[in-house]
């Protein structure tokens, strides 16, 4: 997908370590790239790949904003396909970049800086050149307007415009290997176009807004629909790293009331693609003609990259959950077994590591190279991290969790948490707890647990509201408990002090839902983003998830082995997917199919 489409995709793509070198065109984590600067194409393309036809793909809810940077508001699905960035992340090497609006990019063997040489020949969808001074107003009004951004880029002291196609940005601290790669990600915006008539990326907006991607906004039904036309001007076109991509002449966004009715939608027709995420729908759902005639087709993708951690998470800001006696508590509330049994025709693994699926995971006792960053954190950590990795209570998926339940209620009355009447109670205060979703279809997975919560004398109940509330709700850390999602690539970096550092805890619109204010986590964020090589990088990010899972901040739910797809026939992919994404839409394209199909 195109940078910023989701922040969970955009990490999964983008990791850490490089290596010192002069002008390229192209950067990697793991020496030099794979494709040499005279490429003519990525090796997971159709370079033939016909342009043209119409995709139509499902969007929940509703937008009022065409402002994608900015956290107010809910901005439209497709956004970041009319904005290009510096560089071209590859799909299928981790860690590796090439050259987009930068035709060369350099750093010092300290990682002092970054500097990039910009292509002459690319324009904003207007015809201005893009120059340098659109690269430094894009990083100085990102890092204003988002917080994602101002922790992302933390370490950027500065820019200087070396010329009117070539930048410079320095670094605040030297040894940061990640934030050259980084930077080249960064979606560069007119400056002219937002610095007048009182635009601001801190506030939504529904003017039609100018990029220099492959595709631009041909019309909107404000919270309804936004369609994009493919841009037959594009100024890359001919770029080594856009061949056989951006293949359909548009693409539509459709916005559904919920999940159901978007299924429905696809079953009928009127959607011609979905990435399954219910268990329940793609064991029972896709019983239909179109499925047995081959006109709808069901595909499993395996991807190389790991699976972060998707969990129920505790708003720690708030008391009882600040407690980790408490949310240990409720971990051996939580019956995954039956559950996966019984709601989840035993598709799904249990999840165990904030960096599941990876050699980043932490595993068994910690080593000696862990111990490194361990053991000055003694005292100040958990004496548990120091021992076997923190695992998951396990059932026999009966239902009986008894057993489980009387470890719970000692964690809870350890805590001074006791039974009273039926109602878990302390002191006066009784213990209640709300579970805010966004997505229906979550209800049933999270009724048996409540059952088994109420059965510890604790009053829980599921609140379901609209995204644009719950976005806002998220926004504002006004919530007890939530489904949230870590994406983590093969090597994190910069990304981590978003998602767990003290000084993100309270921005408005961070990733640290949680509310964690650590300086043991904080500690360890920051060797992490320093360590000097990828041995220090994966034992350095294995301490860490020591660290979270001996504090319990979360209950960690469960991830599936492979990617499920609905698509009808007259869509296509390449023979050789990459390896990290599935490169929708970007590398797929329409085929003809008889009149009589969808």
């Amino acid at each position: 997908m195109r940078f910023f489409l989701t922040i969970t995709a955009f990490l999964l793509l983008v990791p850490g370590i490089l290596r010192a070198q002069g002008p390229a065109h192209g950067l990697s984590l793991f020496g030099a790239p794979a494709l040499d600067k005279n490429f003519t194409h990525y090796p997971y393309v159709n370079p033939q790949a016909p342009k043209g036809g119409e995709l139509r793909v499902a969007a929940i809810g509703s937008f009022d904003n065409l402002n994608n940077f900015t956290i107010k508001g809910s901005a439209a699905a497709g956004l970041p396909m009319i904005y290009d960035t510096l560089m071209d992340t590859s799909l299928d090497e981790p860690s590796t970049a090439y050259g987009l609006i930068a035709e060369t990019v350099s750093h010092p063997a300290d990682y002092s800086s970054v500097t990039f040489v910009m292509r002459k020949e690319a324009r904003f969808h207007d015809g201005s050149p893009v120059r340098a001074e659109d690269v430094a107003f894009s990083l100085e009004a990102l890092r204003a307007a988002n917080p994602f951004f101002r922790a992302y880029y933390r370490d950027v002291a500065g820019t200087e415009i070396l010329g009117p196609h070539e930048i410079r940005i320095r670094f605040a601290a030297s040894g940061n290997r990640e934030l050259p790669l980084i930077l080249g990600q960064l979606p560069v915006l007119p400056k002219a176009y937002w610095s007048q008539d009182g635009r601001s990326l801190h506030e939504t907006t529904l003017d039609l807004p100018l990029g220099s991607g492959p595709y631009v906004i041909e019309r909107i039904n404000a919270g309804r629909s936004i369609t994009y036309k493919r841009n037959e001007n594009y100024w890359a076109r001919n770029l080594n790293v856009t061949q056989g991509r951006f293949n359909f002449e548009r693409i539509k966004y459709e916005y559904f009331g919920d999940d159901t009715i978007a299924f429905e939608a696809l079953k009928a027709g009127d959607i011609d693609y979905r990435s399954e995420f219910s268990s329940r729908i793609w064991a029972t759902g896709y019983d239909i003609d179109a499925v047995t005639q081959n006109r709808l087709k069901l595909e499993t993708v395996a991807l190389k990259n790991g699976k972060g951690m998707q969990a129920f998470i505790f708003n720690t800001r708030r008391s009882p959950f600040d407690d980790p006696r408490v949310r240990e508590a409720l971990n051996w509330a939580y019956d995954f077994e039956w559950t996966n049994k019984n709601l989840f025709y035993g598709q799904y693994a249990r999840t165990g590591s904030f960096f599941e699926g990876s050699e980043l995971a932490a595993t068994g006792k910690p080593g000696a190279a862990e111990l490194k960053f361990l053991e000055p954190l003694r005292g100040q950590i958990p004496d548990k991290t120091f021992g076997e990795r923190i695992a998951n209570p396990v059932t026999d998926g009966s239902g009986n969790i008894r057993v489980h339940l009387r470890k719970a209620r000692a964690l809870l009355e350890e805590a001074g948490w006791k039974i009273d009447a039926g109602k878990l109670k302390r002191g006066s205060a009784h213990f209640e707890m709300e579970f805010l979703l966004v997505q229906p279809a979550f209800e049933r997975i999270v009724a048996p647990y409540i059952r088994n919560l109420e059965r510890l004398g604790i009053t829980a109940r599921t609140r379901i509201i609209d995204p644009t509330q719950y976005q806002n709700r998220l926004n504002n850390y006004d919530f007890d408990a939530v489904v949230a999602s870590f994406g983590q690539s093969l090597s994190p970096g910069n990304e981590q002090r978003d998602y767990w550092s003290s000084q993100s805890a309270d921005t408005p619109g961070g990733k640290n839902l949680i509310g964690i204010r650590d300086a043991a986590v904080d500690t360890l964020i920051e060797k992490l983003i320093f360590a000097g090589s990828r041995e220090e990088l994966v034992a350095a990010t294995r301490a860490l998830d020591r660290v979270l899972l001996s504090n319990h901040y979360v209950v960690p739910q469960w991830h599936a082995p492979h990617e499920r797809l609905a698509y009808w026939q007259k869509l296509t992919h390449p023979a050789r997917m990459p390896g990290l994404t599935l490169g929708f839409p970007d590398l797929w394209w329409h085929v003809a199919v008889p009149e009589t199909g969808n």
